[in-house]
């Protein structure tokens, strides 16, 4: 994380099987470019869950994250005033995303996490 945020804004779902090209194409070409003009957001990025195997206690472990969403996005931003301002409320709900992505968007979970003090 970059010194120049103290909080990452996370936005992570599942998309209906048949509408995950579309979910992928707007998140890159329009959500993505749209908040990231929003003032206060300074980068986005985004994951895709994958498969985890660790060594933990000294034992090979797979990992199984039940009921977690499959893509998240991770928005470092400013303050969390950011989420709440109307150049936010503005992007979030322009283009296809409100009406041809977001119904078929299911298990979404929306945190906020702030830089420990220190680091």
């Amino acid at each position: 994380m970059s010194t120049r945020s103290r909080y990452v804004f996370i936005a992570s779902m599942d998309v209906d099987p048949d509408k995950e090209d579309i979910f992928n194409e707007v998140y890159d070409k329009e959500h993505v470019p749209l908040l990231s003009k929003v003032p206060g957001v300074l980068s986005v990025t985004r994951f895709e869950s994958a498969p985890l195997t660790m060594i933990m206690a000294g034992e090979r472990r797979t990992v199984e994250a039940e009921g977690e969403p499959r893509y998240s996005a991770m928005y470092e931003i400013e303050s969390p005033a950011v989420l709440v301002s109307d150049a936010w409320a503005e992007a979030i709900d322009h283009g296809r995303w409100p009406t041809e992505v977001r119904p078929y968007t299911r298990n979404r979970r929306h945190t906020l996490k702030k830089l420990m003090p220190g680091d």
